[in-house]
């Protein structure tokens, strides 16, 4: 019989833009040798760690509380550090940070040496060697999680052999930003419209997994950053989805035909 894993708390956040080629989402595409997910495109996301839901990191968070993140997940507690998560894996796989000043001002990268001093940040955040939290004090900044939205929760299906308990955030990328994949866990990055990365996918071109492309889907259905924040900010209840897998290994969703008979520990598909 197969283990039943735990699933890991994560979250996952998408960046997205307005361009002359249309609205946009980054994707950032997972290293060839990773374990979970391999070489397929994704958005910057991970598991939350201890930081992430520190005392030190809450003072620094700007327009939600943990009371208020925790009611928006339908968690007793430690909501907020999904969304201090979603800003630290975007920093961490993207290149993209969104933090402000102490006037809601998106920090800027786009000088030469501040850029080359958040990035050393940044290797030293990913490895662990410097908390978010002495970062954003060293440089006055706060997390403004007022302008990142949830809207999906996804749960990795039993029998994966690794699984996360997933939510999905939308934040406007800072233009003053450029993002850069970080070489180890990503390996690229691109800007892409959904409809886009939704016909390569079709065609075996560019490899997505089944929330990656429910979720380019939703924003397929709109042409610009101000429609789907307004849209995505006006959710209610969201529900949690996770998929099964069927006798015959594939992935079913709740509401699709044989869901129910679905067992949770069938195989070992993939998200």
């Amino acid at each position: 019989m197969t283990e039943k894993l735990i699933p890991r708390p994560a979250a996952t956040v998408t960046l997205v833009r307005d361009s002359p080629q249309g609205f946009e989402v980054l994707m950032v595409q997972r290293n060839f040798q990773s374990v979970f997910v391999p070489g397929a495109y994704v958005f910057p996301g991970g598991a939350v760690d201890a930081h992430d839901g520190s005392e030190d990191i809450a003072a620094l968070c700007t327009g939600l509380n943990d009371v208020d993140a925790s009611r928006k997940l339908g968690l007793v507690s430690g909501g907020l550090a999904y969304w201090v998560a979603a800003i630290r894996e975007s920093f961490e796989e993207a290149g993209i940070l969104l933090a402000c000043n102490d006037k809601d001002e998106i920090v800027t990268l786009d000088d030469e040496v501040r850029a080359a001093r958040f990035h050393a940040y940044r290797s030293r955040v990913e490895h662990g060697e410097h908390p978010l939290s002495e970062m954003l004090k060293d440089e006055g900044l706060r997390l403004p999680l007022q302008h990142i939205t949830y809207f999906s929760h996804w749960i990795t299906p039993a029998g994966a052999p690794r699984r996360y308990d997933t939510r999905f955030f939308v934040a406007a990328a800072p233009p003053s930003q450029k993002p850069l994949h970080d070489n180890r866990e990503t390996i690229n990055h691109l800007w892409v419209r959904p409809a886009e990365a939704l016909s390569l996918h079709k065609q075996k071109k560019f490899d997505m997994r089944t929330p990656t492309v429910n979720t380019l889907r939703l924003f397929a259905e709109h042409d610009s950053v101000a429609s789907l924040m307004t849209c995505m900010q006006a959710l209610g209840d969201i529900p949690v989805i996770e998929p099964r897998i069927n006798k015959d290994g594939l992935r079913v969703l709740p509401g699709q035909p044989g869901y129910e008979e679905a067992g949770t520990e069938a195989g070992r598909g993939k998200f």
